[in-house]
């Protein structure tokens, strides 16, 4: 899935201004002005579009992470290893959402898209690992989905 695409359903999903975005942004140590974030969210056939590279989408997601549960000082910040992959944007939504399996099974079943313990463990494994799945694009995005109907139910703010 492309990072831009990642990228405009978290700022659908928690209703970011571009400025809140910069924050996140910031707080991922990226530091990313309102312009760029505009073209980060375009979509490709628009004007002015920027694809969002993979380090970003680190930094984002990282930002996010803390932004909602706080920073850590006493962990090290281990560094980024391109390339990145639908699971580790998983991965970290699962952190930054404190999501547990029950959670994520909740989610997907709410998108009609179940998934079994041992399909939803075989994500979150090491690459190499002889279990190890990688997420499709199609999971991720029911993922996305559902997790954004899940937030916007949590908190209505609109």
């Amino acid at each position: 899935m492309l990072n831009n695409d990642v990228l405009r359903s978290l700022r659908y999903m928690l209703d970011l201004s571009n400025p809140q975005m910069a924050d996140i942004f910031s707080l991922g140590e990226a530091q990313i002005g309102q312009s760029e974030i505009t073209a980060l969210l375009k979509k490709e056939d628009e004007e002015g579009y920027a694809p969002c590279t993979d380090d970003a989408m680190v930094r984002f997601l990282d930002g996010l992470v803390y932004s909602r549960r706080g920073k850590d000082e006493s962990r090290s910040v281990h560094p980024f290893k391109p390339p990145m992959t639908n699971n580790l944007v998983l991965k970290k939504l699962r952190v930054a959402f404190e999501l547990k399996d029950d959670d994520m099974h909740a989610i997907m079943q709410s998108v009609e898209c179940p998934v079994s313990k041992p399909e939803l463990s075989a994500l979150f494994r090491k690459p190499g690992h002889s279990n190890y799945r990688a997420c499709g694009d199609q999971f991720l995005r029911n993922f996305l989905k559902g997790l954004t109907q899940r937030a916007r139910a949590q908190h209505p703010w609109r």
